[in-house]
């Protein structure tokens, strides 16, 4: 029986799209391939035993995801000797690999746009780090995975030679992203005026998602409408009272809340209940929240630039993300016209019905096998 290791750390307890990739890969792709026995590592971070099917067998590693010992020494972390094929997850490929290696690319921020993922002091360290892992993994997979085409296209455009290499397996949303009825308890115990529409922007405070400008353009688009609120889901640090002063500054202050730690339910009925996501990225390798909030019903706002248009595939009002007129043009078509969000809701379940966890597990799984019988 052949075996194939997959990263699994980025499951850890700390909500991520790529944990959630691979949370999904995970579930599906051993039970489409019974003839092939699975090694998962895991974090000591993960909560509960990843897999109950019989072909999975689980190892934990110490060392983190995006750390030394996985970068250089992971071979000598955890004994992969007996591995046909190694999956690296989360874009970096680990040194020491004698094996055929599948590596999955998100994106390609750290070696064009550093800038956009950090700008703190560490920038110029975890440039260094992460251009590394993502460079051998372009030069030396054996195949490499993108989550969109608009990825595939950023990595042919920086390696050429990998084009007959690479491939895209698609991501896609679980079906427990489902419209449900709006609550107004429930928006309460989250500290909510249930009263209010809802403009909601899910994901981590990094500069790639432009959260300054999600600020402004609802500063610009809704001083003077009481009944809208601004509602951003992030991991919370000194970054949201950056946010929170802008806001302050801007005179909105009052209708900005900043909420952490949702549990997966409220964050449904915080994309069910909300007029508008609004998704400014500068760039994104896929963008759950989109998948996410069209399978909620909730209209999306979101950037014209990389894989933004083709995940949303016409279901979205598309605006310049660095335009701040332009994006309050387009949160005030939105509230205004009743028909238009329904015509985008409309066309955001028929876009959720083709973004398909399964189908993005067979494609891995096409992968493997391709691989695994060398041509």
């Amino acid at each position: 029986m052949k075996r194939i290791c997959i990263d699994c750390r980025y499951i850890n307890g700390r909500p991520s799209g790529i944990g959630e990739m691979v949370s999904a890969l995970i579930e599906h792709v051993p039970r489409l391939a019974p003839d092939i026995y699975f090694r998962f590592l895991v974090s000591p971070d993960a909560r509960d035993s990843l897999s109950d099917n019989k072909n999975v067998e689980h190892v934990t590693v110490n060392s983190p995801a995006n750390g030394p010992g996985t970068m250089w020494w992971l071979p000598t972390l955890t004994d992969i000797s007996d591995v046909d094929l190694f999956h690296a997850t989360y874009n970096i490929m680990p040194a020491g690999l004698h094996m055929p290696c599948l590596t999955t690319i998100h994106d390609l921020m750290w070696v064009n746009q550093p800038h956009w993922c950090d700008d703190s002091w560490k920038r110029s360290f975890r440039k260094i780090f992460f251009s590394h892992g993502i460079n051998r993994a372009l030069k030396y997979s054996d195949a490499i995975a993108t989550v969109s085409k608009a990825t595939l296209q950023s990595v042919v455009a920086a390696r050429p030679d990998a084009k007959e290499r690479s491939f895209v397996t698609q991501s896609g949303v679980s079906d427990i992203f489902c419209p449900v009825a709006r609550d107004h308890n429930a928006l309460a115990s989250l500290g909510l005026n249930p009263n209010n529409k809802i403009i909601l922007t899910v994901g981590q405070y990094a500069p790639y998602k432009n959260h300054e400008a999600v600020i402004q353009s609802f500063a610009h688009s809704c001083s003077n409408r009481q009944d809208v609120d601004l509602v951003l889901v992030q991991r919370q640090g000194p970054q949201a009272n950056r946010l929170l002063n802008i806001a302050e500054n801007l005179g909105v202050r009052d209708r900005v809340y900043i909420l952490r730690d949702l549990q997966l339910d409220e964050l449904i009925h915080l994309y069910s209940s909300s007029a508008i996501l609004l998704h400014p990225s500068l760039c994104e390798g896929f963008g759950n929240p989109l998948a996410e909030a069209m399978a909620c019903g909730c209209p999306i706002i979101t950037s014209d630039r990389s894989a933004m248009p083709e995940v949303t595939a016409g279901a979205a009002l598309l605006i310049d993300p660095e335009n701040i007129v332009e994006i309050a043009s387009a949160i005030n078509r939105v509230l205004d016209d009743a028909s238009l969000a329904a015509s985008m809701v409309s066309s955001g379940y028929e876009r959720k019905a083709q973004l398909s966890w399964d189908s993005f597990a067979r494609a891995n799984l096409k992968l493997y096998r391709h691989l695994l019988d060398g041509n």
